[in-house]
């Protein structure tokens, strides 16, 4: 017979509740023998209660105060027993001070979100209109922790290796041509992976699926009176749970499991998970926003504050929150290892991560320590780490994000020049080349793999929009079309928007597939946005985080109508999986490293070795040299000509092989590119002639 321990036993009674001083860690609601121990930190308050509703009850069914020696410092803590925990909503009451010049926000009319919560319920199906008049809008409950995860194990793909794919839960799969059993929910999302698979990407990246609100700070299209939502969700509200909105289950709470089916699925197909975090700002906006959690247990520890009170406001939306304060730098770093341990992410994406190395007065600090704590965590060890290294409030950091060997970065200098490259721009040629070598200049010592190449992402135009629009047409956003950025460098090749022109229509598939071959031959890491290898547009609207609709949604029609583009793609994928040498993890440096009798870089003009560097270039060729997975010599030359005229190529000789054509985007379909594997020899040895506006890729062969 097992003795039953001590302290698994109720020593008092509140409100008819058996309750005991609980345990300080961890903090939020955790299972512990016959009950839940609560803990919640708040170094202001006065007073604290724990506030249980039974689920969906507008009213409490009762308040539980925590005695005062259940506060142990800071924390208040109470293990409860007997509770009905499929039946259970939580939050907490928090009494103090309402002095805001000193940074107190305390009102105890408020019942606050537990900010640890593992699951949050009140916006359970997406855009079901709330009920406003509810006391307690997000609702804390408890996860059950009983998933199958059979065996799953990281897959720990080398960061060099990945080809990521920028996409949005709901978004990919609401559209009603998605065909999937439950649309814009995780559970359709897995019903992709074999489309995902048969696309080539191994990583997907996903744009926040954090509890946030749909419902905050909406508004109604001017034109259609549409109600607009917050699509993108960038206004976190609870960050340990799941979006419940975009799970099936979401009403019956099962939000957590659904997601977990999905990670494990993924897994399966060899598909690494990014999760896209923001904690630079939370939902609870500024002085006027409303008070759901941190706002109303510490407002002067989690947020940055002006020595008069107000919020510093480097995220552009309301607030910042205090990353590099300790205990905020727990909460960030618990939140981390959580999503890592409990629901196998790869990886994390970080929004605005320039505001993680400000110290408190938003200054930026030399060794923040945020950042060097998410770099050596043990728990985080193997996890990707990615900062868009930029915020609101004019940080700009590509190239020098503190990073400590781990971090990896969204290269924006990537992403415009070759936009400015590919429209025709002058002066580009030799940034081009910094930036396609993997951009040795900014991460010189940090390889490759710390740039992410993108020439799109969801903040901008797509890939179709960037070749058919000049200018943002956001009206429909319901702000004057005053919102999203105006430097897109971007080129409608002859006419604005939607177009039955023949030749425009060629011209735009043309310049389309320029940019991917450009990408995807690119040392670094590559992202694709969802949807640009099939031709998705959001008709010049290059902020779409409110839209909620076809605007971006991702049609799946145009698998079948823009073929084309998609079967360019999945073989450019394949042709970089192909040659390992497109994805070393040290830069390139002109030397012959694997003995091939070649240098592993080199450049190139119209005649080989003869790069033009002058400002009025607008064509330039690199060759790669090295060995393929079998240790065979590999070479693979690609020349790119942004001009409006054709050249004819003298190309560089390679001793006892032959050039082989891989892609040319000036050629028709189905000659503008091969099988890997199964490229035809060049009908000339050392001449080929490059088309206007186009590029070439080829691979040398031995045989």
């Amino acid at each position: 017979m097992t003795a039953e321990r001590i302290d698994d036993f109720p020593t008092r009674q509140i409100d008819g509740y058996r309750v005991r001083q609980g345990r300080p860690f961890p903090h939020g609601a955790t299972l512990v023998p016959g009950g839940v121990n609560f803990s919640v930190f708040s170094d202001g308050a006065t007073s604290m209660a724990l506030v249980l509703f039974d689920r969906g009850a507008d009213e409490p069914a009762t308040e539980l105060p925590f005695p005062p020696e259940y506060r142990i410092g800071s924390v208040f803590t109470m293990t409860v027993f007997g509770l009905d925990l499929e039946n259970l909503e939580y939050g907490f009451r928090a009494d103090g001070p309402f002095d805001p010049a000193r940074g107190y926000r305390f009102d105890a009319r408020a019942i606050l979100a537990d900010p640890y919560a593992l699951l949050l319920s009140g916006r359970d199906t997406w855009g079901v209109m709330p009920d406003w008049t509810r006391p307690y809008q997000y609702r804390a409950m408890i996860a059950p922790g009983d998933f199958d995860w059979e065996e799953d194990a990281p897959l720990r793909t080398p960061t060099e290796g990945l080809v990521i794919y920028e996409t949005h839960v709901r978004g990919f799969t609401r559209h009603p041509s998605s065909g999937v059993s439950a649309p814009g929910t995780y559970a359709g999302l897995r019903e992709k992976i074999p489309y995902l698979r048969e696309l080539g990407v191994n990583c997907v990246e996903l744009m926040p699926i954090f509890e946030f609100d749909e419902f905050d700070n909406s508004r109604v299209n001017p034109d259609t009176g549409e109600r607009l939502h917050n699509y993108w969700g960038y206004n976190t509200v609870g960050f340990f749970a799941p979006k419940a909105g975009y799970a099936a289950t979401g009403p019956y709470g099962m939000q957590a499991d659904e997601f977990k089916a999905l990670v494990k699925d993924l897994h399966r197909a060899g598909i690494e998970v990014l999760l896209d975090v923001v904690f630079n700002h939370t939902a609870e906006g500024n002085e006027y926003g409303p008070t759901i959690s941190f706002k109303g247990l510490d407002n002067a520890t989690y947020y940055m504050l002006t020595p008069e009170g107000y919020y510093y406001n480097f995220s552009g939306t309301g607030n910042t929150v205090n990353c590099n304060h300790p205990v905020v730098r727990d909460f960030v770093l618990t939140c981390l290892r959580h999503w890592v341990a409990e629901y196998h992410v790869d990886g994390f994406r970080f929004d605005l991560a320039a505001i993680l190395d400000r110290g408190p007065d938003g200054s930026p600090l030399p060794n923040p320590p945020l950042l060097e704590q998410l770099a050596y965590d043990p728990i985080l060890r193997h996890s990707k780490l990615i900062a868009e290294a930029w915020d609101a409030g004019g940080l700009y950091q590509v190239g020098h994000f503190p990073n400590y060997g781990r971090w990896s970065e969204w290269n924006g200098k990537y992403r415009d020049v070759l936009r400015r490259f590919i429209k025709g721009d002058e002066g580009t040629v030799g940034e081009l080349a910094a930036r396609i070598a993997g951009s040795p200049d900014l991460y010189g010592g940090r390889g490759p793999a710390a740039s992410v190449n993108f020439v799109t992402a969801h903040d901008g135009f797509t890939l179709n929009d960037l070749v058919s629009y000049n200018d943002k047409h956001n009206e429909a956003n319901g702000e004057g079309n005053g919102d999203g950025a105006n430097d897109n460098n971007s080129w409608n090749c002859g006419a604005e928007g939607l177009t039955s022109d023949p030749e425009i229509g060629a011209l735009r598939m043309r310049q389309m597939k320029n940019a991917l071959a450009i990408l995807l031959t690119s040392q670094g890491v590559p992202m694709l946005l969802a949807g640009d290898e099939v031709g998705r547009t959001q008709l010049g609207n290059n902020n779409t985080y409110c839209q909620d609709n076809e605007l971006s949604w991702f049609d799946w029609t145009l698998v079948e109508s823009n073929a084309e583009l998609l079967r360019f793609t999945q073989r450019l994928i394949g042709f970089r999986r192909d040659h390992p040498i497109l994805r070393e993890a040290r830069h390139p440096i002109g030397v012959d490293f694997s003995e091939v009798g070649l240098p592993d870089v080199s450049w190139h003009g119209v005649r080989p070795w003869e790069p033009d560097w002058s400002p009025g270039s607008r064509l330039l060729a690199v060759m790669r040299c090295g060995r393929n997975a079998a240790g065979e010599k590999d070479h693979v030359y690609v020349a790119m000509n942004s001009h409006w005229e054709g050249h004819d190529l003298e190309l560089p000789e390679l001793s006892g092989g032959v050039w082989r054509i891989f892609a040319d985007t000036g050629a028709a379909t189905p000659s503008d590119i091969y099988e890997p594997g199964t490229e035809p020899v060049l009908a000339h040895p050392r001449r080929h002639h490059i088309a206007p506006r186009s590029v070439v890729i080829l691979t040398g062969s031995h045989d």
